[in-house]
């Protein structure tokens, strides 16, 4: 899951995403407004954390911005204004979430797994597909209950994956969810991490299914 984090604070940004990386989320930094608006435009996000008080353009200008040109990505606002009026503003603007600074780590990484679950519609936190399973909450896959030992990249793929399962997914949508956009790697390096994912689920009753020129499903295995 690839999360765009919009803070200007650098000592606190970089201290985030690297506690989120150790959960296996792909987070890129932007440091102010402009930079995050691009990004914006130009990337696909799964979850943007934004600040209100940021250089160069405003959090809630960012904010007005992506909702008018239609983007539904979940917004959690990270602010240090705790006030009754920020928070509704910054609902009412088209946040999906609030937080206030400073806060717990352990709720900001639980308010993620929410807004990814209802995004994906997926109100149980153990997302099944056959006999392999994914609990959100420790992000920990398993096949007949046995932990599936995966690369953090190998667990990006079969997430995305697994999030929609019997969908096929592009390679494109797949190395987006992978590598940030400073990553300079082709899509076709997902093949590689497809090929081991299909080697690790040999023993499952599910499989990765390639539609040539389309890109990949995640479906169960006919009895």
């Amino acid at each position: 899951m690839r999360i765009l984090l919009v803070e200007d604070n650098r000592h606190l940004s970089e201290w985030l995403a690297r506690t989120l990386h150790k959960d296996r989320y792909v987070v890129e930094c932007s440091y102010d407004g402009d930079d995050a608006n691009y990004r914006l435009q130009t990337q696909t996000y799964d979850l943007v954390i934004l600040d209100l008080a940021l250089p160069m353009m405003g959090g809630a200008e960012v904010l007005k911005k992506l909702r008018s040109r239609g983007n539904n990505v979940p917004v959690l606002i990270l602010t240090a204004s705790n006030s009754l009026q920020a928070r509704v503003e910054g609902l009412d603007t088209g946040a999906d979430d609030y937080m206030a600074k400073p806060f717990d780590v352990a709720e900001l990484e639980a308010r993620i797994r929410v807004l990814m679950r209802r995004t994906a519609n997926h109100k149980n936190p153990v997302l099944t597909c056959g006999d392999l399973q994914l609990d959100t909450n420790t992000r920990i896959f398993s096949v007949a209950s046995q932990p599936l030992l995966l690369t953090p990249r190998e667990h990006s793929v079969l997430e995305a994956l697994l999030m929609r399962p019997g969908k096929t997914i592009s390679k494109q949508v797949l190395a987006e969810s992978l590598f940030t956009v400073d990553e300079n790697i082709s899509p076709d390096a997902i093949e590689i991490y497809v090929h081991r994912l299909r080697k690790k689920l040999e023993h499952c009753d599910v499989s990765i299914i390639t539609l040539r020129g389309l890109g990949y499903l995640l479906k169960q295995r006919s009895v």
